[in-house]
């Protein structure tokens, strides 16, 4: 299946809601050598539509990303990166949320692949796994969750899981994996569905990092996983191609985010 926005309709937002009713997303992010792809995912969510965006970080991240945004809440980790200590305070942090997003600007130090193996194991509501904490995990270990790898991303987690592309599906168990490219491929254990909105112009750093933001947003709304990742899959590109045809090659992860909302709110209703 080719998406197209027939097949990507999102819930209406009710008139009468409160705040809250439309979605907490918990941010899992950042390290002193990664500040700004904690800050690209974070402000993706946001501007998803959600209620609540509250980041748990290394603390200098933390307050960088006080500095950078009003709207974010963080959570402060001593030290420059995460390390295994932090896992139960993050697991324990998550009943409060929707959904959480993990993993965007870790670094691949030793002590903090422990630490998102044990917090994408140990989240129990629905989660999206980006970047580093992919090559962290196996998909035996995870459950209700979107997976966003790249191509060589991927690759280690097929590595990780001890099972090729071909038997993936028998692997997948609950989880969605959407691997990006030229045409984005999005994998479930009952469902293949392809995506080729977007351009070359999406090779620039952090667009990744926003559609990782993008897709929690949806999903703490959504609260279904096929639908929430192929929606992000579509608006990300979308709004790559939309900025191309203003800016030519010259966009950059940050001007998406500004687009994000008026692209999400044509797949309601």
């Amino acid at each position: 299946m080719m998406l197209s926005p027939e097949h990507l309709r999102l819930k209406e937002r009710k008139g009468s809601s409160h705040k809250g009713d439309n979605g907490r997303v918990l941010v899992v992010a950042g390290s002193d050598d990664f500040v700004g792809a904690a800050y690209l995912c974070s402000m993706a969510a946001f501007r998803s539509g959600v209620d609540n965006v509250t980041v748990i970080a290394p603390e200098g991240v933390a307050w960088a990303l006080n500095c950078m945004s009003p709207d974010l809440i963080t959570v402060k980790v001593k030290g420059g990166f995460f390390t295994p200590a932090s896992a139960k305070r993050v697991i324990a942090l998550s009943v409060n949320f929707d959904a959480v997003l993990v993993g965007n600007g870790f670094g691949l130090r030793d002590s903090t692949r422990r630490f998102a193996a044990a917090v994408v194991k140990g989240v129990e509501c629905f989660k999206v796994v980006d970047a580093d904490a992919i090559k962290s995990i196996r998909l035996q270990d995870i459950s209700n969750a979107i997976l966003t790898p790249h191509k060589k991303e991927f690759e280690i987690l097929l590595s990780n899981s001890g099972c090729s592309e071909r038997d993936l599906r028998d692997k997948v168990g609950d989880n969605v994996v959407m691997v990006k490219g030229a045409v984005d491929k999005l994998i479930s254990k009952s469902r293949i569905a392809f995506n080729r909105t977007g351009n070359a112009g999406m090779t620039v750093s952090g667009t990744g990092d926003v559609l990782a933001g993008l897709a929690a947003g949806i999903l703490a709304q959504e609260r279904d996983l096929w639908r929430s990742a192929c929606a992000a899959a579509y608006v990300n590109g979308l709004i790559g191609d939309v900025l191309f045809r203003k800016h030519g090659y010259g966009f950059t992860a940050s001007d998406m985010l500004e687009c994000i909302g008026r692209e999400v709110c044509r797949l309601y209703g």
